[in-house]
């Protein structure tokens, strides 16, 4: 048994023994710092990538200090989206392999509310859900929070951007004890100092960079140029073979249109997202996480709160309003050392956005997909050659020219002659795309015609 440490004593065997059946070989980054920092009245923040162990980054520590025998909810969990929370609570499950005994409650939209409640008369261990049924069950005086010992705050940054601080709040300023505080991360915007100061005791702040699991993720710019994202999704699926590939829309009505797209075209498909029934939901995540789905098409709900290992190939259909939510789209592949693609297809409309991300780090190829094979694209986040051989001659004419008298002005008239020249060969480039464009839009015509 490998013996693992918190600050200078070995953890629990019960602890071990939960970290063996998760089949850990060793513990990453994160989830060593928190686990050394974890103690009673010691709040925590911790700051990790997507994918660097943050769910048993907690769930760790609150195998370490749970007491099964006690009658008292001891750990409240919470978590942005439904799907996030019943994934936690899949993971925590496995902590009844050790103690049988131990209660778990999920409590989150879409399971039965009356279930919930009949539940909640025998006092769980273990509570994990969204903040809002969190908040209803608590004013509803179901759910006691007295004797909580453990508060952990997942996705905090998700929590923010969904509105949800305002239902912690509610919760946490009822709690009679003061908790040990876990609040976890990938970002920490300024709006969440206002939360941490009211309620954290000198935290202490864990900022993680786990080179070992950073994702290595491939990025290709994809031109849609007058096609549909669905048409060009279909166009593009035979380039690659995927393990599992999610396919991100932005909104749910273009996720429904993909999706009726795709099952026309026969392909066989997995559609989530928030407009779906709670049942449905439910069985999408189980379908996905047994993965016997090839291709899921997902709203942006998924791309933050949905945790399987497996994917492969990431397909963003535009990007959405938060550039942010395109690296957590991008951030479901290239786990744990694996290599990740992520397909951006794109409009003019979305230029700026793409070079907004390409001066932000990230490095974009340009591709296309023809007559099955793939081929090098003209690519926007690349500065063009705004100089042809022809201009440059032009210009060295005009700067240079042999026995020409100095005049008054002469460098501003000739700077002036220079931008003509530019403007001149600009407006040939346009004009010559504009054509080449016209030709496309009528052999795609044409296309159309004979199918």
């Amino acid at each position: 048994m490998l013996k693992y440490m918190r600050m200078n004593r070995i953890l629990k065997e019960t602890t071990q023994r939960f970290i063996e059946l998760n089949g850990f070989e060793e513990l990453t980054q994160v989830q060593k710092e928190v686990l050394k920092y974890t103690s009673s009245n010691k709040d925590v923040i911790a700051l990790s990538k997507t994918g660097t162990g943050k769910t048993h980054a907690y769930l760790i520590p609150v195998m370490e200090m749970i007491n099964p025998v006690s009658d008292k909810t001891q750990v409240l969990i919470s978590v942005p989206t439904r799907e996030l929370a019943y994934q936690v609570y899949q993971n925590a499950l496995l902590m009844k392999e050790v103690y049988p005994d131990l209660r778990i409650q999920l409590l989150a939209g879409g399971t039965d509310k009356k279930k919930s409640i009949e539940k909640l008369e025998k006092a769980p261990h273990i509570v994990i859900g969204t903040p809002g049924r969190i908040k209803d069950l608590f004013v509803s005086n179901v759910l006691r929070v007295d004797f909580v010992q453990m508060f952990v705050i997942d996705e905090a940054d998700m929590t923010l951007e969904y509105g949800f601080l305002e239902d912690i709040d509610i919760v946490f300023s009822h709690m009679v004890k003061d908790p040990e505080v876990l609040c976890f991360s990938a970002t920490f915007p300024e709006e969440l100092n206002v939360f941490v100061k009211k309620y954290l005791s000198s935290p202490k702040i864990i900022r993680v960079e786990d080179k070992k699991r950073d994702p290595h993720i491939s990025h290709v710019l994809i031109n849609c140029k007058h096609k549909d994202y669905k048409e060009v999704v279909y166009d593009i699926l035979p380039g690659f073979k995927p393990y599992v590939c999610l396919i991100f829309a932005n909104t749910k009505e273009e996720a429904d249109d993909c999706y009726e797209y795709l099952t026309e075209k026969g392909v066989k498909a997995l559609l989530l997202h928030g407009g779906l029934d709670s049942r449905t939901r439910q069985k999408a995540i189980k379908d996905l996480q047994a993965k016997r789905y090839t291709y899921v098409i997902a709203s942006d709900v998924a791309s933050r709160g949905i945790d399987i290992d497996g994917i492969s190939h990431v397909i963003s259909m535009g990007l959405p309003k938060q550039l942010q939510f395109y690296m957590h789209r991008a951030g479901r592949t290239g786990r744990n050392e694996k290599d990740g693609t992520c397909y951006l297809l794109y409009k003019e409309s979305d230029l700026d956005a793409v070079r907004t991300l390409n001066k932000k780090g990230i490095s974009f190829l340009a591709k296309e997909y023809k007559k099955g094979a793939w081929k090098e694209a003209n690519n926007p986040t690349k500065k063009k050659q705004v100089k042809s051989n022809v201009e440059e001659k032009e210009i060295v004419k005009t700067l240079y020219r042999k026995n020409e008298k100095v005049k008054p002005n002469y460098k501003k008239k000739k700077n002036v002659q220079v931008e003509k020249i530019k403007r001149k060969k600009r407006r040939e480039f346009i004009q010559a795309k504009i054509k080449e464009e016209r030709i496309e839009r009528y052999k795609e015509q044409q296309r159309n015609k004979d199918n």
